[in-house]
């Protein structure tokens, strides 16, 4: 009823008139009964309307306060994200401390034994944190560009107080994790939860970074929501590292001596399901179900997800995904990309061998992978052996059998990509993709490229032309994500479709893997840093339906569930739950995604 009244001014003048009218109508009719109403609001004003209302002015006030420092901060945002000069150096030498063996007494308060050792964390506010829990051995000396190998069983006893070291990786400008050390053992994991323990198992989400699996890592703010254990006091939670770039995705098959690191190509999913194993085997010990896990993966992260539904050696590992903005068919057919790219760094490096290779520093080959930064194209290859080569038919098949999912598309996914990378590699990044598209439209559906390039050249008349073509590029990639869902229903999913049509703050920084994932883990401090602030009513209502998906429930709210919104029902596939700042409504969305009508046959098959 609220926001039916707000949506229009007639009806606000409507309302407001009739409450007036009832106002004096009460006085009249008090005052002819010989009562004082008038006496009786002014006492109720004094002692239940005006703290409300003082306390709403006061949440309004912060909440501009806040807008008016990141507008401040960022500008109209076209310098993209911006974190230098943001983070304190107390705080960055605090966050790269590392953790010790321990050989005296420790808090048992504090420690969990597993398999692989004993690890003392920290409390924090209603929380234990864990972090810096290895879960394979380190990728480092001989075992550079080898797949993980699992740690031996261990009584020692180690601190879990800090940050693992975040993964060897490209240093965008728009990378928080820049600041934050790096290292090739990097294959650690945190966990987090609630200081009050429970006999009852709960269930566990573990979250896959993000990154075009050249960056990123656990250590990301936006990861820790301001009080993860009160948003979800029945979940473990677990975030972990894995292998990025020239060290987690590459050829050597054609390198001389190559043949000794076989498993290169896709090291860093292989670096995945040694952490769900480890994950699988040990979580009990932190009070979690390892038969409910849930993982939930963003950009790269669920990309990765979308590829270990299907992979014969993730099975049984989760119950329950959310990928936000991953198809799995945007990944290479071919090693191809990854053998140009074993070539590339021979070249920079000036080796000819793995030997030489394999002597280097792990500076030298940091920063000859900085300065491939724009010819870099690192990720999974779908070899047929661990992955699949055709995703869709795997899923149509049931390859990913007994798996529910949520699969999430943005509207303006573009522009945060834009933000963290910077102009250069966007504009190289979409030019690429762009022609790659029309050239597989030109080979499936000749009409359609004829109609793509019509569009950018449509578009072009109006913007740039990397604006024309990364608005291509958008719609095409949306389309391809539906697609995942479509082919998981047809082999027999449940599937719900999550459409985020949320405006940014900055229009320049866009909205998507962000805003989504700092909805999701109430990140409210570390949203800000990035630009935008939380929507309170859509984090509360995304975080209680995602609760209710975790535990296996029906994704329904009831009116007033969460006070002042309205009931929701959301439906599978390919009804979609549409959020954006003014409703959640649920709908069919496939005509809402391309202006490009005839790519809708793209969806057809």
């Amino acid at each position: 009823f609220s926001e039916t009244i707000q949506e229009k001014f007639v009806y606000r003048f409507t309302a407001f008139a009739v409450l007036i009218i009832i106002f004096f109508a009460a006085v009249y009719i008090a005052t002819t009964t010989g009562v004082s109403i008038l006496n009786y609001v002014v006492e109720q004003f004094q002692f239940v309307i005006i703290p409300p209302i003082l306390i709403f002015a006061f949440n309004m006030a912060l909440r501009q306060y806040r807008i008016k420092k990141i507008r401040e901060r960022y500008g109209d945002g076209h310098d993209g994200f911006i974190f230098d000069g943001q983070l304190k150096q107390s705080e960055l030498d605090k966050l790269n401390q590392q953790n010790q063996q321990i050989h005296g007494a420790f808090d048992n308060n504090l420690a969990v034994k597993t398999k692989t050792g004993i690890f003392v964390g920290i409390k924090e506010k209603s929380a234990i944190n864990f972090s810096g829990i290895p879960y394979a051995k380190p990728p480092v000396g001989e075992l550079r560009w080898k797949a993980p190998e699992p740690l031996p069983e261990s009584e020692n006893v180690f601190e879990a107080k800090h940050l693992g070291a975040s993964a060897i990786q490209v240093d965008y400008d728009g990378s928080i994790l820049k600041h934050h050390r790096q290292s090739e053992d990097c294959l650690t994991l945190n966990i987090c939860i609630e200081s009050k323990r429970s006999k009852r198992k709960k269930p566990v989400l573990v979250i896959f970074h993000h990154g075009d699996f050249t960056y990123g890592g656990s250590a990301d703010p936006l990861f820790y929501g301001d009080d993860f254990t009160k948003i979800y006091p029945n979940t473990v939670g677990v975030i972990f590292n894995y292998r990025l770039g020239v060290f987690g995705f590459i050829d050597f098959s054609e390198v001389p001596g190559g043949e000794k690191y076989p498993d290169a190509l896709n090291l860093g999913l292989l670096d995945q399901i040694a952490a769900l194993r480890w994950i699988k085997e040990n979580i009990s010990a932190f009070g979690g179900d390892p038969e409910q896990i849930t993982v939930m993966g963003f950009e790269s992260g669920a990309l990765s997800l979308s590829l270990l539904a299907a992979c014969e050696q993730a099975k049984g590992l989760f119950k329950r995904a959310f990928i936000f903005y991953g198809d799995p068919m945007f990944t290479y057919a071919t090693p191809e990309t990854s053998r140009n790219l074993a070539k590339k760094l021979l070249q920079e490096t000036a080796t000819t061998n793995m030997e030489e290779l394999m002597r280097l520093s792990t500076q030298r080959l940091k920063d000859a992978q900085q300065k491939l930064v724009l010819d870099l194209a690192s990720g999974p290859t779908r070899d047929g052996k661990l992955i699949p080569a055709d995703m869709y038919t795997a899923y149509q098949n049931g390859a990913a059998a007994g798996i529910e999912f949520i699969i999430g598309i943005p509207s303006n996914e573009k522009q945060i990509y834009k933000s963290l990378v910077g102009e250069k590699k966007y504009e190289d990044f979409i030019s690429k993709e762009i022609d790659s598209i029309v050239h597989f439209l030109d080979d499936n559906y000749p009409a359609s490229a004829k109609a793509v390039r019509a569009y950018i050249a449509e578009q072009a008349a109006s913007m740039s032309e990397l604006e024309a073509k990364a608005k291509m590029y958008e719609q095409f990639y949306t389309l391809s994500t539906y697609r995942c869902a479509q082919n998981l229903t047809a082999g027999g999913n449940k599937v719900y479709l999550l459409y985020w049509n949320v405006k940014p703050l900055i229009e320049n920084l866009g909205s998507g893997t962000v805003d989504v994932l700092a909805t999701f883990c109430g990140s409210r401090k570390a949203v800000e840093l990035y630009g935008n602030v939380l929507n309170k009513d859509i984090a509360e209502t995304l975080q209680k339906l995602f609760r209710k998906f975790q535990s296996g429930d029906e994704l329904r709210l009831f009116n007033n569930e969460i006070k002042g919104i309205n009931a929701i029902d959301w439906k599978e596939f390919p009804q979609a739950l549409i959020v954006s700042e003014k409703s959640f409504k649920c709908e069919p969305i496939a005509d809402k995604l391309t202006e490009v009508k005839c790519l809708l046959e793209f969806l057809k098959e």
